[in-house]
């Protein structure tokens, strides 16, 4: 591992026998309280994330979705805690629509989180369930100061929902958004915090939470009922995988687009990318082919399991990568589709222990404060992962009753020699998967360190030839991209949100180095 510091950073590796990396300061240390009581890697990550659904509310509540993937020090699992459609979802039901409802009601399934919490516990943890509530309960009763990303995003997310049910009394007391260091407690959301402690869960789902977001949901005409949620469970799916210079590279099966950062990853793996200069055009240029590719199969062929009719093998098959890896121009950019492999905002934290358990994990309610609905006196805000389904007859991703709809969250993790290498994650929407694809191309094949790897400058492709590239990046680089007929757009240093925001920890002799992406409120934090 290369420990050289070539770009320009707030932030400096931790370098310790535990580790905590989150997107707030709090969470983080939440996370290391966990493991000083006792607890292990699965109760940091718990306490961190349940942390984050007060302290950052502008990707997470109590309302989200999850997703881990847990090395518990001889092998590796996969937690599917994503929520299911309605069962009266049915096509029909959004008949004259051109998509999903973005916002509102009808953008609501079932949340996952608190049944991951749930899960994790009860398989893996260490510590009494109530125990990991702890700091959460703290800030959520006698207040936090809000963190600079964090309160920019909440004015974004203010200026469009406050008209929304419950949104305003919850999320803007004074009447407004609150600044940068503005101290924000949040009653509501302690005394459901409280209730889940106590009942292990289930009052989400079956008690008197779960009460509370039926009744909300018939006042306002929507689908979910007693029954959608009280058939929720969180499911132990595994991971899927693909080789990638010398290691395992893992991601959680569709119906999320971790299999499309696996597609990119075995696609670079034909591309000689070894011998370039990391931060030159010629190296960029094709990982973004890569992700085209990629994207363009994910976007025709994935949706929930059941549905799909490509598998995973399909699209992982080595052959089939190996032919896509061919299509692609070393010297300029193509507007490429989907293959033939068969014929016929997001809150993100890992943590690590000294017994060698880490963890992944992401936590999110899809678009910056979901569907924008928080069911009264709960203080529970609600993901929109239902806009996450398409419209279109017959395609794998088409809404449908107690269906999963399309994900863009995912952990990742890194195996090498069948041990564990790296737990990582780069939060933001469609970024993900190709963020994924530039942290282990950066950390795997030009050696860089964690910290390193996350401060680099980042691109973003969007559709066609376009593609979205940091101001940091030099001028040269997105010179020679433009040559290759790429389309680019430079964004400034404050429109960096859309690349994502990084959090790794990666496995040294005797410990790990954590890492936290400079462009969100958070840290790494260790002992």
């Amino acid at each position: 591992m290369n420990y050289a510091f070539p770009y320009p950073s707030r932030r400096a590796p931790v370098m310790a026998q535990n580790v905590v990396a989150t997107s707030q300061p709090l969470a983080s240390q939440a996370g290391l309280d966990a493991l000083a009581k006792g607890g292990n890697a699965v109760d940091a990550a718990l306490a961190s994330a349940i942390t984050l659904t007060v302290v950052e509310p502008t990707g997470n509540g109590l309302g989200s979705d999850a997703f881990a993937i847990i090395w518990d020090g001889t092998s590796l699992h996969g937690l599917n805690a994503s929520g299911r459609s309605p069962a009266a979802w049915t096509p029909d039901r959004f008949a004259g629509l051109q998509s999903m409802p973005r916002r509102g009601w009808e953008s609501v399934t079932v949340p996952g989180a608190v049944s991951a919490w749930m899960e994790l516990s009860k398989k893996f943890g260490k510590l009494p369930f109530t125990e990991l509530f702890e700091s959460a309960l703290r800030y959520a009763k006698n207040g936090f100061l809000v963190t600079p990303t964090i309160a920019k995003l909440w004015k974004q997310g203010a200026s469009e929902l406050s008209g929304f049910p419950g949104f305003a009394e919850t999320f803007m007391p004074s009447g407004k958004a609150p600044a940068v260091g503005t101290q924000f407690r949040n009653p509501a959301i302690a005394s459901s915090l409280s209730l889940i402690a106590r009942s292990g869960g289930e009052a989400f789902y079956q008690g008197e939470l779960a009460q509370k977001i039926v009744e909300a949901a018939a006042q306002n005409g929507a689908a979910l009922n007693a029954a959608d949620l009280a058939d929720h469970q969180a499911e132990w799916c595994g991971t899927i995988s693909t080789r990638f210079h010398g290691t395992e590279c893992h991601e959680i099966p569709p119906a999320g687009q971790g299999i499309a950062a696996l597609m990119a990853m075995g696609i670079v793996e034909h591309l000689e990318i070894g011998t370039l200069d990391p931060d030159g055009p010629e190296a960029i240029h094709l990982q973004i082919e890569a992700v085209k590719l990629a994207y363009a199969d994910l976007k025709k062929y994935v949706g929930d399991l059941s549905a799909m009719r490509i598998t995973s093998k399909d699209l992982l098959d080595p052959d089939y990568l190996r032919s896509r890896a061919s299509l692609v121009d070393r010297h300029r950019a193509q507007d490429l589709g989907a293959g033939a492999p068969k014929h016929g905002g997001t809150v993100y934290l890992a943590t690590a222990d000294a017994s060698g358990m880490m963890v992944s994990y992401i936590q999110s309610n899809y678009v910056g404060f979901g569907s924008g609905v928080v069911v009264p006196e709960t203080g529970i805000h609600l993901q929109n992962r239902g806009f996450g389904f398409t419209l279109e007859q017959g395609h794998p991703n088409l809404v449908g009753p107690r269906k999963r709809p399309f994900h863009t969250i995912i952990p990742g993790f890194l195996l090498k020699d069948g041990l564990p290498e790296m737990s990582f994650g780069v939060m933001g929407g469609p970024m993900q998967a190709q963020g994924h694809l530039q942290m282990i191309v950066r950390t795997q094949v030009f050696g860089q360190n964690a910290q390193a790897a996350s401060d680099a400058p980042r691109w973003r492709f969007t559709a066609g030839l376009d593609v979205a590239c940091e101001g940091t990046m030099s001028t040269a680089t997105v010179a020679g991209l433009d040559a290759m007929g790429h389309r680019v757009t430079v964004e400034e240093p404050d429109q960096t949100f859309g690349f994502g925001g990084a959090q790794l920890i990666q496995r040294i002799d005797g410990g790990y180095v954590g890492a936290s992406d400079h462009r969100r409120d958070g840290m790494a934090v260790g002992y």
